[in-house]
Formats: C-alpha cells, structure tokens, sequence
C-alpha cells in the first residue's frame, strides 16, 4: 500500500516523516487544502502522467476539512484510496485530528497511519553530531524553543552556520543567537492551576504576574481558571473508568496534551474541593463585575490565602 495518513502535533514532524517516505521520488505535487479545493489534488490523481508512471501526490492540512462541505470529492478519494495505483503515492497530512470526523476514520481505514512525533533531544543529538554541544547549552537551546520543532530546526541550522568553522556550540552562542519563544498562555494556564493545587503560593503569584504580561485582565485570567478547573473536574470523574484517549474522545478534545497535563493535577483534589474553588471562582468574578472592588488585590487575596 502507497497511502499514507500522517498526523503530528507540528508541521516539522509531518515534513520529516513524509522525507522518510519519499526518498528520492523527483514528480512531486503539492495540494494544500487551506488554500485550495481537494478537487484539485483529485484531478491530479486521475490524471497519468506524461513521462512517467511514478507519482508522489502529497495534500496537507486536512485537519479542518469537514466531509459534509464536499462530500462528492471526499467519496471520489475513499473509492480511489479503495483501488490505488500501485505507482502513485498518495500522502494525506494533518494536525491534531478530532478523530471522531468522518474523513479522519475513513482515511484510517485505506491508509497506513502513523503519528509523527520527533524526540526534540534526539533531534538535537543528530543535528548537532558533528559539533560539540554540552548537556546545559542543548537543555537551554530547547528551553529556548519551548519544544516548537520548527523553530528547532531554524535556530540549529542558525546556530551550525554560524559555528561552522569552529564546530563547538556554547551556552552564550544560543544566548546570543536564539530568541527565546514565548510561552503559550494555555501551557501557563496549566503551571498556574499547578501552583495553586500544590499550594505553592509565592510561584502562583510570580506566575499570575507573568499571565498579566500577555495583556490578560484579572477577570479573564479568572476565566481560564475557571474553565480548567471544570476540565479538572471532569477528568477526576472520568478517570477511575477511562484511559486518556477515551477521555480525550468523550470530551471532545481536540488532542490529549490537555487531557494529560489535567491529569497530573487531579491526585491535589478532592471532587468536593474542585467544586468548592469553582463557587469561589465564581464569587469572584461576580465580586469583580458588580462592585468597585480592585481585580488584582481580589485575585492577590485568593492566592496567599491557598
């Protein structure tokens, strides 16, 4: 079978697998369905080529594509995928799939799948392999990146140029050089919530100072307190019965990260004291609308009284 069905968590991932199967194939074409119709890439498919029976078709992005918008041309896909030509390569890649989509489990079906995932120390092992590079200076590299496999790749081909001649990357190389990424108000999010169920009240408080950078008001940091807490809470419930991925599919969760970040938290809590900090969220938030009361000094209170 020629077909293949790639989803990953990063676009790197997906680029270095579908390498992995190409090798040297030279008729590539190229179908990304956030810019073009799937019709397209179909119409290549049924079309033979001039100087050669060998074809590569790869078309991306198809994570957001939902089946019911062009059920036609999804159909006309799935009975090729049925009766492949045994010279074409057909590669089909996406982001975080909701695997409950109807495209996602048919393509399933006709497709080798596999789950594109690169080791960011592994990675920097192999690129580095013909450099030297301690265990500190590779540790803040990732930092730096905050495990964003693209960017990885730009700042080690950044780095290696740079270092070209000397072949020896130092801690004050990528000090230098690398731009640290900004971290992801979710991944905060999650530190934040962390704190606050250990109970680690001055970390809680550095880190809703660093939440308030990102332009965020007290009542909206409030929001995503609330909203994880109500995941936390379900995810406690769910947990004793369901494995991380049927959890993932029960809440309708577009990839397991959250579901897994959640359930480090749920051995801090109680069920009763989850619902007791979602009422006092609550009361906050209506405290913070509905009278003068300063937002921060509120949220501050909460923190130290952990």
């Amino acid at each position: 079978m020629n077909n293949y069905l790639l989803e990953g968590e990063d676009t790197f991932s997906l680029e270095l697998e579908r390498e992995r199967i190409i090798k040297e194939e030279n008729n590539i074409s190229f179908y990304d369905l956030e810019e073009m119709s799937l019709s397209n890439a179909l119409e290549d498919i049924d079309t033979y080529g001039l100087f050669s029976n060998q074809k590569t078709i790869v078309i991306r992005n198809i994570q957001n594509q939902k089946y019911e918008e062009q059920a036609k041309d999804w159909d006309h896909l799935f009975a090729y995928l049925d009766e492949p030509n045994p010279d074409y390569t057909i590669i089909l890649e996406g982001l975080n799939f909701l695997k409950t989509s109807k495209i996602y489990k048919e393509l399933k079906k006709r497709c080798i799948h596999k789950e594109c995932k690169e080791n960011p120390n592994q990675y920097i092992k192999n690129r580095f392999k013909d450099y030297k590079i301690d265990y500190k200076t590779q540790n803040t590299l990732l930092e730096f990146c905050q495990n964003d496999m693209t960017k990885l790749k730009q700042e080690c081909d950044k780095l290696m140029l740079y270092k070209i001649n000397e072949k020896e990357i130092l801690l004050q190389d990528v000090e230098d050089l690398v731009i640290p990424k900004q971290k992801d108000s979710k991944d905060l999010i999650f530190a934040f919530t962390r704190s606050i169920a250990e109970k680690e009240k001055e970390k809680a408080l550095r880190e809703y100072q660093e939440l308030k950078s990102y332009q965020l008001e007290a009542y909206s940091i409030i929001g995503l307190l609330a909203s994880q807490m109500r995941i936390l809470y379900q995810v406690k419930l769910l947990e004793k019965d369901h494995s991380i991925s049927d959890i993932k599919e029960i809440l309708n969760e577009k990839s397991e990260y959250r579901i897994q970040k959640t359930k480090e938290l749920t051995k801090f809590y109680s069920e009763k004291e989850i619902l007791n900090t979602m009422i006092e969220l609550g009361n906050m938030d209506l405290k913070m609308k509905s009278t003068d009361v300063d937002p921060d000094s509120l949220m501050e209170l909460f923190l130290m009284n952990l």
